[in-house]
């Protein structure tokens, strides 16, 4: 009878050693799976908060025109900060009103919050060209005091009103005005048109530190606009109006509060005759308006501006529309 030969210790130890490596691969690979199969998931997740916001900042955005529209039908003459649209929205609670599976232990979160800003309230950069090449002498004059208003250099108001100048359209209805008549300024390579109060850094001693004093009280409006009397602070409002301190712009500010000027004749009695603005450059209406959102879903997070223009004759079917949306 034959005996049965014993493995060597040898290769048992061989086939130990490479059962535990086809074990740990298997185990890599199922764990692998799995963990692929976990970013798809949250992937998925991530898609659908992102696009669960941006549908709540549609009818945020939705409400918001109807607020302005409404608003433009109650008060066709004048815009003022004791309207409606002024109204800032505090942190909402939005959970019950957005559709999504719980988690349990997850803690969910949805919240909006935001405000309407009238845009008008701000000096508006493009009045400073009348068409390419051509700054407005007059405009200048009034960004000048506002740089003076601020205490930042008034040099800069030639250099700004130069480059926003080089960047319009080679002719306007400006420029055919015998009255605004003025030599244009030389323009050379690529003019860019400024489209935000960032694009300011292109100028020539402009820091991000200028830009940001000059933030709240410039902005960058598709058309040339008046500054809003009703609603401007106090820099902007000195600067407008000739020989006005800021201190004196701050006292009408405090009266304003009291009762809005339904008309610039209103306002300039106020101030007297021998300061009525220039032409143009002030007025009591508005018809361009930011509306800031903030939304908040779970893990997800919205900042976004948007521009809304109300035309100044409102129709029944023809609302303010949203000209542009930038998110942050």
């Amino acid at each position: 009878m034959r005996t049965r030969q014993r493995r060597p210790a040898r290769e048992r130890g061989v086939a130990v050693i490479t059962a535990l490596l086809l074990t740990t691969l298997a185990i890599s690979i199922v764990a692998s799976l799995f963990w692929q199969q976990q970013v798809q998931v949250r992937s998925m997740e991530n898609q659908r908060l992102h696009l669960q916001t941006k549908w709540i900042l549609r009818g945020a955005l939705d409400w918001s025109t109807l607020v302005l529209f409404q608003d433009g039908i109650d008060h066709r003459d004048y815009t003022s900060l004791d309207q409606v649209w002024a109204t800032p929205l505090a942190e909402t609670r939005l959970d019950q009103y957005v559709e999504r599976q719980r988690v349990e232990g997850e803690t969910f979160d949805a919240s909006l919050s935001g405000n309407i800003t009238d845009a008008c309230s701000r000096y508006n950069l493009r009045n400073l060209g009348m068409s390419r090449g051509l700054p407005d002498p007059q405009q200048q004059v009034i960004f000048k005091r506002l740089l003076n208003n601020l205490q930042l250099d008034q040099g800069l108001a030639l250099r700004i009103a130069t480059f926003v100048a080089a960047g319009l359209p080679a002719t306007t209805d400006e420029g055919n005005d015998p009255t605004k008549q003025t030599q244009a300024a030389p323009v050379t390579g690529a003019p860019m048109k400024i489209l935000q109060v960032e694009d300011l850094l292109s100028v020539r001693g402009v820091t991000p530190a200028i830009v940001e004093r000059l933030r709240p009280f410039v902005t960058v409006l598709p058309e040339k606009t008046p500054v809003n009397v009703n609603t401007a602070p106090a820099e902007v409002l000195a600067a407008v109006v000739p020989d006005m301190s800021v201190s004196e712009a701050n006292t009408l500010i405090v009266r304003r509060k009291q009762a809005a000027w339904r008309g610039l004749n209103y306002f300039e009695t106020e101030i007297g005759d021998n300061r009525k603005p220039a032409e143009g450059t002030a007025g009591v209406k508005s018809d361009w308006f930011f509306v800031d959102s903030r939304i908040r879903l779970d893990r997800a997070a919205l900042d976004a501006q948007a521009l809304i223009h109300r035309s100044s004759n409102l129709v029944a079917g023809s609302g303010p529309k949203v000209v542009w949306i930038r998110q942050y």
